[in-house]
This record gives structure tokens, C-alpha cells and sequence, in this order.
């Protein structure tokens, strides 16, 4: 095979958002909506980065602030703030972002793993990097990002 075939055969669907200054991307098999902000309930002794429950639909889904999450400086909640929720694990959790951008079809030949250089223990959330032909997208493993530990704490 070709890798000119491979490519146009081999395709990631992501979910595009920004945080920061920064554009990430995830595995639009793992977002089950986006939805506007609303009133979060805070929870008391969750991680910094928790920043409370919603309701959605008579389920209670705890919220991530990926900016605490990742020790970015923290930011206000504008209009184009969205909370993305995603399946993680056995478990549904809202990540906040600063905007979501679009759904974009990338190849999977386009994706690096993430350099040493950039990564350590506390980045094993980096699944790799999308080059494209105008920017570079941080994608992001789920499953790092919001592991068991984040859904244990929110609940509590």
C-alpha cells in the first residue's frame, strides 16, 4: 500500500477546541455533545481542577477545568466557552474550553507521537501531534486526562 493510499484510507475524525493560546484536538467517537456554559455546582474538596457538577438531562456530570488541569493561566469563562462532554472510561465528564472550533478529518499518517522533549510523567495526556499544513493541534488522550483519580474526587 501506497502511502498515498494509506493516507486517503487512514483518518482521524476530531473535535477541535482552543485552550489559551492553543488548539487540541479529540476523538470525536469520544465527545457526546457540546454544550454552552452553565451554572456549575462546586464540590467541596475536589481537586483545584474540578470545578464542580451540572445536571444534564437528570444525570450529574462532573466538570474539568482543562486550563487548571494542565497548569495554565486561568481564564475567564466567555461566551464561546463550551463544556464538551466525553466518555471517559465507564464515566461521563464535561471538560471546559475556551472555544470549540470545528470537526475536522485528519490523516492518521499527519500525527507524531509527542517528543521527549516536551513530555514528562505529569504530560502522559499528550496522545500526539497533528501537523498540518498551517498549525500543529496538541491531541489528547481521554483517559490520562480525566483518569479515575479526577472521577473519584468529583464525586465525593
Amino acid at each position: 500500500m501506497t502511502q498515498a493510499t494509506q493516507s486517503v484510507d487512514a483518518e482521524e475524525q476530531l473535535v477541535i477546541f482552543q485552550l489559551a493560546s492553543e488548539v487540541y484536538g479529540v476523538d470525536i467517537g469520544r465527545v457526546q455533545e457540546i454544550i454552552r456554559t452553565q451554572h456549575i455546582t462546586r464540590v467541596p474538596r475536589a481537586p483545584e481542577f474540578v470545578e464542580g457538577v451540572i445536571n444534564l438531562r437528570g444525570k450529574v456530570i462532573p466538570v474539568v477545568d482543562l486550563r487548571k488541569r494542565f497548569g495554565l493561566e486561568g481564564g475567564e469563562h466567555g461566551k464561546a466557552s463550551r463544556i464538551v462532554v466525553v466518555e471517559a472510561g465507564e464515566h461521563t465528564i464535561g471538560i471546559v474550553v475556551d472555544a470549540v472550533s470545528e470537526v475536522l478529518r485528519i490523516p492518521t499518517a499527519a500525527v507524531e507521537p509527542p517528543s521527549p522533549v516536551v513530555t514528562t510523567v505529569d504530560s502522559d495526556y499528550l496522545r500526539g501531534i497533528a501537523k498540518l499544513e498551517d498549525r500543529l493541534i496538541i491531541l489528547l488522550d481521554l483517559d490520562a486526562v480525566l483518569s479515575q483519580e479526577i472521577v473519584v474526587a468529583s464525586e465525593n
